[in-house]
């Protein structure tokens, strides 16, 4: 059974990761469990209060598949946990790594970002995080995988969850199927638009 950890913290950013939480565990027979500092409870940024499963400081990396870490603006606060230990413990084991929105500066702050393609909500969002990948970064707004680390803006929570599947060797028809009827609504986003203004 593959296993997914996903570190939150306080205020995080509660779309970001829940797509892909939701597939891979109703859909693909994954063992989701969430990390805080502590292991205390922590509250999204809509409001949703989360008992996590473990401390962040009882992670044990031998039979964890995927480690993904979710945005959220306790990132920036400066009461930031330090992940780097950890993700470049991650790292050496072969442990898929994934961050989206400012999750991919804890990414970056770890060292993990140095040599692989990456992206994020922009480029200067990495700039002051001492990294030495910003020749590597792509300026898009999808997901990037690379050297099974995913990284992603905080906007793109569907391309977010198809790189970190394909990374794991999920790519079927059923998958595709159901991220386009997630991502469907974006192609319809100009017409809705128009039409609101026309009203």
């Amino acid at each position: 059974m593959t296993r997914a950890i996903t570190i939150l913290t306080e205020n995080f950013a509660d779309w970001e990761t829940a797509l892909l939480n939701s597939t891979a565990r109703l859909y693909y027979g994954f063992y989701t469990q969430f990390a805080t500092p502590g292991g205390l409870p922590v509250t999204s940024s809509g409001g949703m209060l989360v008992t996590p499963q473990l401390a962040l400081e009882e992670i044990s990396l031998d039979d964890v598949d995927l480690l993904m870490v979710c945005g959220g603006s306790s990132w920036q606060s400066g009461k930031a946990p330090d992940l780097a230990p950890l993700l470049r413990a991650a790292r050496a084991k072969g442990v898929v790594l994934a961050g989206i929105c400012d999750g991919t500066r804890v990414l970056a702050q770890a060292g993990v970002l140095d040599n692989v393609r990456h992206t994020s909500n922009c480029a200067a969002n990495l700039a002051d995080t001492g990294y030495a990948g910003a020749a590597l970064y792509q300026d898009v707004p999808w997901a990037v995988a690379d050297q099974r680390v995913i990284t992603a803006p905080g906007t793109a929570p569907v391309t977010f969850t198809a790189e970190v599947l394909r990374t794991l060797g999920i790519a079927d028809e059923n998958l595709a199927g159901y991220l386009a009827m997630h991502g469907a609504e974006h192609g319809q986003a100009g017409r809705a638009g128009g039409a609101r203004s026309a009203a």
